[in-house]
């Protein structure tokens, strides 16, 4: 029988998959004949679910009956040139008047750079005077016949292409022009594409933060997947404490496992995968102020702000740290309480990073 849990990146994990409220209020809003907002930035800690988020959300607007009803859905890479992934994807569709030989586009099934997809090639009779007046006139056509458009962009950093083609896009919004925008990132890349100049419609857009599984339906799935108990189901859930990396890895963990593995044996081996294949990377992405903070927070369970700020050097900046890690995802909050968000992370700390 086929393992149903995967830690593949990118991957839909399709028979354990764990629906949340963000993917809900994103699909909602743009159903609407006038939603109310046109971007959303979904942020989030590493392994959280960012990606597969953004997917169901491309594979709802994707369905045969969303495309009827006008919905035409793109994936960008910000590897490359966007704008021209973009004209290329619009081009093809068969809507689109295709301009005369001298003055249009040349559309090519080749690969581009290092993704697959249709892109525009350039002949010398053929050149394209600016891309922006080209894609002007493609999203007219497209406005014309009615169609919505949802971008997809996995990863946006601050890269030269991303802040050209989010330049461009924030034109399209004043425009008027029918183009919805979904796209995944770390708090960190975020915040510094929000804050390039004259992308004020990007600062402002709403931002998703992933949040921690619900915990009956990992039970659930558990119990189902694993054809286990609903005891040892609630207890594999919570050893996860809800993080969507965690909680694939134990699900092919203990789907895996050997007669002779007990429950112990399959934890220590989700620590050593956690450790070297998300929190390894996830600290290096720590700001040294950051580190020091989650070192304070590695020897129980929940601390009292009070008991923070009494190990502070600087007490005064334990709001500033707080809310840095809280929008990272490393950390939860409660009322004046803060605690580690990630299973094991107190750990993996005390072992690597003192």
């Amino acid at each position: 029988m086929q393992n149903p849990f995967t830690t593949t990146f990118s991957k839909i994990p399709d028979y354990t998959y764990i629906p949340t409220s963000q993917t809900e209020e994103i699909i909602e809003n743009f159903s609407y004949d006038v939603p109310s907002e046109s971007v959303y930035k979904i942020t989030g800690v590493r392994g959280s679910g960012k990606t597969v988020l953004l997917a169901k959300i491309e594979e709802e607007f994707g369905t045969n009956e969303r495309r009827n009803d006008g919905w035409l859905v793109y994936r960008l890479t910000p590897a490359r040139d966007m704008l021209m992934q973009f004209a290329s994807m619009l081009y093809m569709e068969p809507f689109i008047k295709k301009k005369k030989s001298g003055t249009g586009l040349t559309v090519s099934a080749n690969i581009l750079g290092s993704g697959a997809g249709i892109g525009i090639s350039e002949q010398k009779s053929e050149k394209i005077f600016d891309i922006g007046a080209e894609l002007d006139r493609l999203l007219k056509e497209a406005a014309g016949q009615k169609k919505k458009i949802m971008i997809g962009v996995d990863e946006v950093s601050k890269t030269p292409d991303m802040v050209v083609f989010a330049s461009e896009f924030g034109k399209w919004l004043r425009a008027g022009y029918p183009v919805y925008l979904v796209c995944t990132g770390l708090y960190e890349n975020i915040e510094q594409l929000s804050n390039v100049k004259n992308l004020t419609f990007f600062r402002r857009a709403s931002t998703v933060k992933t949040e921690a599984l619900n915990s009956v339906r990992m039970s659930e799935m558990y119990k189902i997947r694993l054809d286990i108990g609903i005891d040892l189901a609630k207890k594999l859930s919570a050893v996860t404490k809800g993080y969507a990396y965690a909680f694939q890895e134990l699900g092919i963990l203990w789907f895996r496992k050997k007669k002779s593995d007990g429950t112990e044996d399959i934890i220590e081996s989700l620590k050593t995968e956690l450790f070297a294949y998300s929190y390894e990377k996830i600290w290096e992405e720590l700001t040294e102020a950051d580190r020091e903070m989650a070192r304070l927070l590695t020897d129980k369970e929940e601390y009292k702000r009070s008991e923070i700020t009494a190990l502070m050097d600087k007490p005064g900046n334990y709001s500033v740290y707080r809310d840095r890690l809280l929008r990272r995802g490393i950390i939860n909050a409660r009322q004046a309480y803060i605690s580690l968000a990630l299973p094991f992370f107190n750990e993996y700390i005390k072992e690597y990073c003192s």
